[in-house]
């Protein structure tokens, strides 16, 4: 890649032909493992190599560029499989033995309520109405004199606030 950036046009050639046939065994690898045929297999690597391209410029020299290239083909493929309408889902039974034991919901719910205290008023009383008695958008709104979506709007900027507090306690 720094012979290709530096106009070495036969490196950046050798470099995309290289770059194809690795990504066409880890698309069908990946593809494989998600239950999924190879049709999909050439266009997404297509897609690789075009992003490869698109975003070349991008890539720092002085660092390393597989961990670039496949953070760039991770995203093209996360993309197809999307697109594509594929999820993967593990059983939770599988991971019994490793999953932390439930922890003291009293305790949680005294940490979510420390949190919530450091709200303003208005945005404590709507996320206790709505977020954890679970009340309607509507009916909170006419209790505290405020239109549905106002009251939409103040949810969502208290939760963005208890997200920062909470990475805050971190």
């Amino acid at each position: 890649m720094r012979l290709a950036l530096a106009g070495d046009e036969g490196a950046y050639r050798r470099l995309l032909e290289e770059l194809g046939t690795t990504f066409r065994r880890l698309v069908r690898a990946r593809l494989s493992k998600a239950n999924r045929g190879n049709a999909e297999v050439e266009d997404i690597v297509q897609e690789v190599l075009l992003a490869v391209h698109l975003k070349r410029h991008t890539w720092d020299p002085r660092l390393p560029f597989a961990p670039w290239v496949h953070t760039v083909a991770r995203h093209k493929l996360i993309d197809a499989l999307r697109r594509q309408g594929v999820r993967h889902f593990e059983s939770v039974d599988d991971f019994a033995d490793v999953l932390p034991a439930p922890s003291d919901t009293q305790s949680d719910l005294g940490d979510a309520e420390r949190l919530i205290s450091q709200l303003k008023q208005r945005q404590q009383q709507i996320v206790r109405a709505m977020a954890v008695e679970g009340r309607p958008a509507a009916d909170v709104a006419s209790e505290i004199g405020m239109t549905e979506g106002a009251v939409r709007v103040a949810l969502h900027r208290a939760l963005k606030d208890l997200a920062r507090l909470f990475r805050e306690t971190q």
